[in-house]
């Protein structure tokens, strides 16, 4: 009996030493131009360029949405956002749904959250007199702790430089750059769980590049040939690239680094003018390109022993899936339908494919708002131009609807070349898919996906409404 009790003990263990640590990291607001790799002309990157040829370059990683909660309601669930009433800034996620940290959590993983969280239907009210600030409170219901989260520092919506943080739900006043004191608390979390051998999931949201662009000096200075504004911002991308530069070191340096899969990626597409979107067609909040199409860089030196750049079309919303794989485990009570899918076949380059297409809609509270296919290489918009009352009504009889454009979005990524009338076949094709995407959508969204516990429970909106 001792002899079993042993093995068993010792199997658990090299069960967990081989499962890998991951760590997910998000920017807020950074475009696909906002980096050095991707060819800005003033800004430096080079911890984030390190990355980027140290492991796989994702070089059409898209955000599920074009706005930040609903990203990263597609990033902790693997379902697109309206389908839990994610529908834009400050929308809250449903407590029914399955995220990847309480699948973690329940695999023997510590799991800790450290930044901007903003899936607990605020926007960053003044929760004390005491310390005003962003913290999430100990009592929210939608707390990173409620939703899976061992350890959290987190605040309700984007943060900056001296923010108020809520740790464990109680408020606490930081001094310092927003992402500088992200990473601290990250590392704090990531040391203790390397010291104990424990498996772990570390996610890190900073709250830049975000407004207001509130840069230290440091981190303003090599920029200070050029106007304020875009001293801030290009200070606070620094001190994102440091942080990314700060992690991979600590990892290295605990010797964990190797088995440690590391995903870096933005919320939604640049606001920030031409430059951050790369150029492409769009910005933050809407589903052209620049709205959508963000930074992508994936690290796992054990498994991606050869680092290479990929074209193949990949979304925040494989995150949850590949995770999953990655990890050899499987969702107690998974709720489907996921609309991501796994990349670990790209990731071990086994294919160059993607298995599905995929989709995005601006608004699924309006059936005939703007939705967008992704069926590799062509892109599909319908209703692009529709638009709603401010009451969020029908679009008025006058609104003027372009209803169906295509794009070849390898040839054409500032989508200028409408194909449809020259591919009406693939047209009625993919609009096809499309509205039965969506029928799907509607259906998630009146709780049918969550069996008998489908009572929609949606907490009273923040007075404040800011992206």
């Amino acid at each position: 009996m001792k002899s079993f009790l042993l093995f068993l003990v010792l199997s658990t263990s090299i069960l967990a030493a081989d499962r890998p640590n991951i760590v997910l990291i998000m920017a807020d607001d950074q475009g696909l131009g906002d980096t050095s790799y991707n060819g800005h002309p003033e800004l430096k990157t080079p911890n984030l360029d390190e990355l980027a040829t140290s492991g796989v370059r994702l070089n059409r990683f898209y955000t599920a949405h074009f706005n930040c909660s609903p990203t990263r309601a597609s990033v902790m669930t693997g379902r697109h956002p309206h389908r839990m009433g994610t529908f834009g800034p400050g929308s809250p996620i449903r407590a029914q749904e399955v995220t990847i940290a309480k699948v973690l959590q329940s695999a023997g993983y510590a799991t800790g959250h450290f930044g901007k969280w903003h899936l607990n239907g605020k926007n960053g009210d003044k929760n004390t007199t005491a310390l005003p600030g962003r913290a999430i409170l100990a009592d929210d219901p939608l707390s990173p702790g409620k939703l899976g989260f061992d350890e959290w520092v987190s605040a309700d919506n984007f943060f900056d430089l001296d923010p108020v943080l809520g740790r464990q739900g109680v408020p606490e006043a930081f001094h310092g750059d927003s992402s500088d004191i992200t990473t601290d608390e990250a590392l704090k979390f990531i040391k203790k769980q390397a010291a104990s051998g424990k498996p772990f999931l570390t996610v890190v949201w900073f709250g830049s590049p975000h407004v207001p662009h509130l840069a230290l000096p440091a981190d303003k200075a090599p920029y200070s040939h050029l106007p304020e504004a875009e001293q801030n911002y290009f200070g606070e991308i620094a001190a994102i690239d440091r942080s990314v530069g700060r992690l991979r070191t600590a990892l290295r340096e605990l010797k964990i680094a190797d088995n440690t899969l590391l995903w870096y990626n933005s919320d939604n597409g640049g606001a920030a003018g031409p430059k951050s979107t790369g150029n492409l067609r769009g910005k933050k909040g809407q589903l052209w390109e620049g709205g959508v199409r963000v930074p992508g860089l994936v690290e796992w030196p054990a498994r991606i022993t050869q680092p290479f750049s990929s074209e193949t079309p990949c979304s925040t919303l494989d995150i949850y899936p590949t995770v999953l794989e990655a990890i050899g485990i499987a969702a107690p009570k998974q709720i489907l339908p996921l609309d991501g899918i796994s990349l670990i076949p790209l990731l071990d380059r086994k294919t160059e494919t993607r298995a599905k297409p995929i989709p995005f809609w601006s608004n699924a509270r309006e059936h005939n708002s703007h939705a967008v296919l992704l069926d590799w290489p062509y892109k599909l918009h319908t209703n692009p131009s529709a638009k709603t009352s401010k009451k969020g009504g029908k679009a008025s009889a006058d609104t003027p609807v372009a209803t169906l454009l295509l794009y070849d979005v390898s040839k054409d990524p500032q989508e200028t070349t409408d194909l449809a009338s020259q591919q009406p076949e693939r047209v009625t094709q993919m609009t096809s898919a499309l509205e039965a995407w969506k029928t799907s959508v509607e259906k998630s969204l009146t709780g049918a996906d969550y069996g008998s516990d489908n009572t929609i429970v949606t907490p009273p909106k923040s007075k404040k409404k800011k992206p």
